[in-house]
């Protein structure tokens, strides 16, 4: 006779289920690699107007492109995967994605190359909501908290490591493929995340009976395009009357969007959840920290560029361990005590404004500098991860994709308009002196980010 025994069922109990972590642990390196293609390519372009001889505007339709591919289908992404299927779509977009940036690496010509870029940023749009919607699904209280602030985290430290490992690559010249393994990489990292993904991501969760919002999709995708095109190419361009005449039909598209998304029955984004406590504030306080983030990297990496005369890849070192800070006090925020989490955003959002105001004084790229750095990530980084788990606190699940398409969409559209505004700002006042202009350009995103401050202190 065989006997066979079980751990008793209160062992069971307390053994805490890691299988929520490791689909985690997929999920974010899924959108690390995603992220890490939005500045990647900015070290690469003098090397690809030599090797492919391209054109300088067929260069920042290289950069640009990704860009507008992933604005334009975040929210149909965030919508997709509650039709179909979180996984499916997580897996799905991640395979086009590899598919992409196997095409960008191997691209015989610009147009292929700009043409991939554009799908590869649509790839990361179907992949990247899945991962919001996922963390509202599968975790719950201290635990949703601590997911939130690992997405921040990655969110924070893949926009430097961009630069880093660009420049790495482009330097190592590998096979003696140039800038091509910057693109090449992703494929082995997107084959694994796929084929994880399909194992530790959990199946199901599409919802039946419901239909794609197509007349929320065709006015959604060109209205988002509209915007971000000019804003993305404007001051390349030298802001010509289309830019200007764009944005205006892509924001009246916004508002034809509102009014039709308020009649249909499955609306492609649900506005009524930005009546859920938090949601609302939250995410326009999220617009200007994400505004003034994105200025901060375009004009502080151009500055030691082209200041300071340091190479990409050495501008991206120096900036690494303000983006290192930002990354671990944004995962650990929810550590400090539970009675100043209310306070971490307000705080997070002064102390920013104040080490922007230092940049402008140790311009020159001294001790001041750093220090300021330093202290924007210790500042940004609890300020961002308390903000996301806040905003999301009251979401009920079933309102999930709602909120991961807002969010997306927010983070994406909000560094968009950081760069253009700021970004445009420094490179205007840069053609006399790129201090004063860095100088000027911080003390305005300082102004943003003591408003967003203001908003999150009575949200």
């Amino acid at each position: 006779m065989t006997l066979t025994t079980s751990a008793p069922a209160s062992d069971r109990e307390a053994r805490p289920d890691r299988r929520p972590w490791f689909m985690l642990a997929v999920l974010l390196l899924g959108q690390f690699m995603a992220l890490l293609d939005v500045t990647v390519v900015n070290v690469a372009m003098t090397y690809i107007r030599t090797d492919l001889g391209a054109s300088g505007a067929a260069l920042q339709l290289v950069v640009s492109g990704y860009t507008v591919g992933y604005a334009m289908l975040l929210i149909t992404g965030a919508r997709l995967g509650e039709l179909y299927g979180r996984r499916k779509l997580f897996v799905l977009g991640t395979v086009a994605f590899t598919a992409c940036s196997a095409l960008c690496g191997l691209a015989p010509g610009e147009t292929v190359l700009i043409v991939a870029r554009i799908a590869q940023g649509a790839g990361a749009a179907l992949m990247m909501p899945q991962v919001i919607s996922l963390i509202q699904a599968r975790f719950t209280g201290a635990a949703r908290a601590k997911a939130l602030s690992a997405y921040t985290a990655v969110i924070s430290v893949a926009f430097v490591a961009g630069q880093v490992l660009g420049g790495v690559l482009v330097g190592a010249d590998l096979f003696g493929a140039g800038w091509r393994p910057i693109f090449l990489v992703n494929v082995p990292i997107g084959v694994l995340v796929a084929v994880l993904a399909v194992k530790v991501v959990p199946g199901g969760g599409a919802k039946a009976g419901r239909k794609l919002d197509l007349a929320g999709l065709a006015i959604a995708v060109p209205s988002v395009v509209l915007v971000v095109l000019p804003l993305v190419l404007g001051h390349e361009t030298g802001w010509p009357a289309w830019t200007y005449g764009s944005i205006a039909a892509g924001l009246l598209l916004a508002v034809l969007f509102v009014v039709v998304e308020r009649r249909v029955r499955d609306p492609l984004v649900d506005l009524t959840v930005l009546r859920i406590r938090g949601v609302a504030p939250g995410l326009a306080t999220l617009a200007a920290g994400v505004a003034s983030y994105g200025g901060f990297l375009f004009c502080v990496s151009l500055h030691l560029q082209s200041g300071l005369g340091k190479t990409a890849m050495a501008a991206g070192l120096a900036m690494a361990p303000g983006g290192i800070v930002f990354g671990l006090c944004g995962f650990f925020w929810n550590r400090l005590p539970g009675r100043v989490h209310a306070w971490l955003t307000p705080c997070g959002y002064v102390g920013s404004a104040v080490a922007y105001a230092l940049l402008g004084l140790g311009r020159d790229g001294g001790t001041l500098f750093f220090v300021a750095l330093l202290l924007f990530g210790l500042s940004m980084g609890p300020a961002f991860g308390s903000l996301m788990a806040n905003a999301l606190t009251h979401v009920p699940l079933e309102r999930a994709a709602d909120v991961s398409g807002l969010l997306t969409t927010t983070l994406q559209l909000g560094q968009v308009v950081g760069v253009a505004t700021f970004g445009s700002l420094f490179l205007t006042l840069a053609v006399t002196s790129s201090a004063s202009a860095l100088t000027t350009a911080m003390a305005c995103a300082a102004a943003l980010l003591l408003v967003g401050a203001g908003l999150a202190v009575r949200r």
